[in-house]
């Protein structure tokens, strides 16, 4: 029993005590200024903050009951897992801060739309999705304030996926974790598209988790990253309070090569990237040079979101034929 998360979730939460199903829906969210690294593994407390917006119609919904004298039964995408499995094992002991009593288990179906653990960000919408339905299910009725210190705890990502659109994700100060939250940013930009460019799908050889704190423990250049992210955050949100996209794309493709960059500086070596990864690049700032305004970032993986305005979608599926475009403000 981890009693740091224990006593952080008792802070939060009103009762143990299951009132229904529940069902919780949450988006992925793409890292404008990224998270990369720990100032407390136990609490998912991050050394810097963190900006990003989401993608809807891509994400993940999770349906949960408790059950009395059984253990738990995870399902994903309609396929039962074993108790050993990575992912079902890893869910497990996240629901263990919110069981009634040690004699029951959840039943949990989850259905993602995004490959799993192929840095698509599918942690993210998977743990606030499963936080939203615990909410539902334990009738707890919690502003997304509160929910996001809990998704937090699941995955630090998962902070910022409770909300639509741009969202801040804050570092926090305290010891305690309390003030490590996010909240959404209410500016719409209809004219922002986001490109989704896939080079492998397949899990990740090293988890985010694993590679991140390897970076903090094992790369000198690390100690300029956290000042930096910062600076680049306040770079995107004025960019996104100014509609200022050269300004948002040029901060967010530095972010996150700067980022990669820590991770190609750690030993062992942490490359994400194929060299299909570096063809999209090099393709990407062609299509800059030739006049079309198009950015890219990434998360740890090998896949590219390309970052650019409407007027050039054609653009951009013309040289990317396979890009799946979403238009995160389409409806606003």
């Amino acid at each position: 029993m981890n009693t740091t998360q224990h006593h952080f979730v008792d802070q939060i939460i009103p009762h143990r005590t299951p009132k229904k199903k529940g069902i919780g829906k949450a988006p992925v969210n793409i890292a404008l200024s990224k998270y990369w690294g720990k100032r407390d593994v136990n609490l998912n407390l991050p050394t810097n903050s963190s900006l990003s917006i989401s993608l809807p119609g891509l994400g993940t919904e999770t349906q949960l009951e408790w059950a009395e004298n059984q253990s738990d039964q995870i399902y994903l995408n309609e396929r039962l897992l074993t108790s050993d499995n990575a992912f079902a094992s890893r869910l497990s002991l996240f629901l263990d801060l919110f069981r009634p009593n040690t004699q029951g288990g959840f039943i949990v179906k989850t259905f993602n739309s995004v490959p799993t653990a192929a840095g698509l960000a599918s942690s993210a919408s998977g743990y606030a999705a499963l936080i939203l339905a615990l909410n539902d299910c334990f009738q707890w009725n919690l502003p997304l304030k509160r929910l996001s210190l809990l998704a937090r705890l699941g995955s630090g990502s998962a902070s910022r996926s409770l909300y639509d659109g741009f969202a801040l994700w804050h570092k926090g100060q305290l010891d305690n974790g309390m003030d490590s939250y996010a909240e959404k940013i209410d500016q719409a930009w209809p004219e922002l598209c986001i490109g989704l460019l896939e080079i492998d799908v397949s899990t990740k050889p090293i988890s985010s988790t694993q590679g991140m704190q390897n970076t903090v423990n094992h790369c000198e250049l690390y100690t300029a990253w956290p000042d930096k992210a910062e600076a680049d955050l306040q770079k995107i949100h004025q960019a996104i309070q100014r509609k200022d996209f050269q300004q948002l794309g040029q901060t967010s493709e530095n972010n996150a090569l700067a980022m990669h960059a820590t991770m190609i500086a750690t030993w062992p070596p942490i490359l994400y990237w194929q060299p299909e990864s570096v063809a999209a690049m090099h393709q990407i700032w062609q299509l800059r040079a030739e006049g079309t305004e198009v950015y890219f970032t990434m998360d740890a993986g090998p896949n590219l979101k390309l970052l650019f305005l409407r007027q050039d979608t054609q653009t951009i599926q013309n040289r990317f034929p396979s890009v799946k475009v979403i238009p995160p403000f389409y409806n606003e």
